[in-house]
């Protein structure tokens, strides 16, 4: 099996874990607020469900999806809540879920028959078929854990967080760049536990500059899924300690993140 092939099997076991959890939900958990402002769990699916459906525009349409990323640079900060909006306005829970449904295995499938050496464009550079992959697993998992985290769920961390990890690391230097930052020249060293025992690292072992932590604690800081002081990951290093103040994995401006967990408990 090659790797992109179990990347993208990786990334279907990730929306089939976030289906499960959603699927048999009633009509008021669909309108449950999440963690990012003004978004209930049907935003979050409706987002991903977009977002699949504009990563298949871009792999099988890219001239028409040229189109999607003029309306972006039109309104930036506006146009991702607006289509996770629209979709929610003209959906009912059961039409939702079946878009997302429909749309992600539309993907799957543009992603298995692409050819060698593809180039996919993007909202940033043009992607392989690996980093797009890559790119929608991490976001499944993120809205996912959103979803999660409104529902009073409990996920158990997989190894498919390695991949999230890995885009995390490998977006320091677009962390910087997007907050007009000049980005470090020396490469950090990065050592994550994870959950089954091991070790995942990235960069040179005798870097000044280091990283530790769990795994799943390191995904949940470069998604910005929960706030640096409620996590266990550490940094050695000035520079080190800086980027773990502005980690994203994702594209797009520097997301809000989230307050700590002692505030939110106060506003409760």
């Amino acid at each position: 099996m090659s790797a992109v092939v179990a990347l993208i099997d990786d990334l279907r076991e990730e929306s089939d874990e976030l289906d499960a959890l959603v699927g048999a939900l009633e009509g008021p958990a669909w309108r449950a607020p999440t963690p990012a402002e003004r978004w209930t769990v049907a935003h979050q699916i409706a987002h991903l469900s977009w977002t699949d459906e504009v990563a298949l525009l871009a792999a099988t349409e890219p001239d028409r999806f040229a189109d999607e990323v003029a309306k972006a640079l039109a309104a930036p900060e506006a146009f991702v809540d607006e289509a996770a909006d629209a979709l929610v306005a003209a959906h009912a829970p059961d039409a939702l879920l079946a878009r997302w449904r429909e749309g992600r295995q539309r993907l799957e499938k543009a992603l298995r028959d692409a050819p060698d050496g593809a180039r996919i464009p993007w909202y940033g550079p043009p992607m392989s078929v690996a980093s797009m992959a890559t790119a929608r697993l991490m976001e499944t998992w993120a809205h996912g854990q959103d979803v999660a985290d409104a529902l009073g769920a409990t996920r158990a961390p997989t190894a498919r967080l390695r991949h999230v990890a890995r885009i995390g690391v490998r977006a320091r230097n677009y962390a910087y760049a997007v907050r007009g930052i000049t980005a470090p020249e020396e490469e950090f060293r990065v050592e994550l536990h994870a959950p089954g025992g091991g070790t995942i690292a990235y960069g040179p072992p005798d870097a000044a500059q280091r990283i530790t932590g769990p795994l799943l604690d390191f995904c949940l800081l470069v998604t910005q899924r929960a706030h640096r002081s409620d996590l266990a990951v550490t940094a050695e290093g000035r520079d080190a300690d800086q980027w773990l103040g502005i980690a994203q994995a994702f594209a797009g401006p520097p997301g809000p993140g989230r307050p700590p967990r002692a505030e939110q408990d106060g506003r409760r």
